[in-house]
């Protein structure tokens, strides 16, 4: 997929417009991993589990990565659950 020609390139509109496309895109794949994550964040909490750093810590002794293949952390954990509007 092109976004924008090679002719294209120097054009400054063009530039934000793709940049804008790929905002939108990064945000609707954050959007749906949390979505799949959640439920099992929410599992962890009817366990009793209900700190950043516990979810992190189950999250991370399940094998759960996050959606860039890294640990979970307690600011991690914070902000999906932001993000999700479940905090």
């Amino acid at each position: 997929m092109t976004i924008c020609s090679p002719r294209d390139s120097n054009n400054r509109r063009n530039l934000r417009q793709a940049q804008a496309k790929g905002r939108n895109r990064a945000s609707m794949k954050a959007a749906q991993y949390a979505a799949n994550v959640l439920p099992i964040i929410r599992e962890i909490q009817m366990s009793g589990v209900s700190t950043y750093f516990g979810i992190a810590e189950a999250l991370n002794a399940r094998g759960v990565r996050t959606a860039r293949g890294g640990r979970w952390h307690a600011t991690t954990v914070r902000n999906l659950l932001v993000r999700r509007g479940g905090e």
